[in-house]
């Protein structure tokens, strides 16, 4: 199983990020997917949860109204859209799943919200 994050980077307070996560070794089309963050000197916790057809899908209250999760399962792939950012949104960004009641997550995407 590998999960493989990508897109975050350093941006304006304000402004839009878009993160991918590409999985292998599982059939990705039946399995939720969860995306989480941890910001420096925190726990880490759930920023949006997507179930396996899409449809089901659970966000944090804090990114409420401006992030948004989606899932393409023809390409094994689950999105994390970001709009208005906001310092606080400050954290590696990490997808993950749980597969065979194991919990797989990738190796993490930095977002950066400064001026």
């Amino acid at each position: 199983v590998q999960l493989v994050e990508s897109g975050g980077g350093l941006v304006q307070p304000g402004g839009s990020l878009r993160l991918s996560c590409t999985v292998s070794g599982f059939t990705f089309s039946m399995y939720p997917m969860n995306w989480d963050r941890q910001a420096p000197g925190k726990e880490r916790e759930p920023v949006a949860t997507i179930g396996s057809a899409g449809v089901s899908i659970v966000y944090a209250d804090s990114v409420k109204g401006r992030f948004t999760i989606s899932r393409d399962n023809a390409k094994n792939t689950v999105y994390l859209q970001m709009n208005n950012l906001k310092p606080e949104d400050t954290a590696v960004y990490y997808c993950l799943t749980n597969y065979m009641g194991v919990n797989y997550w990738g190796q993490g995407t930095q977002v950066t919200v400064s001026s």
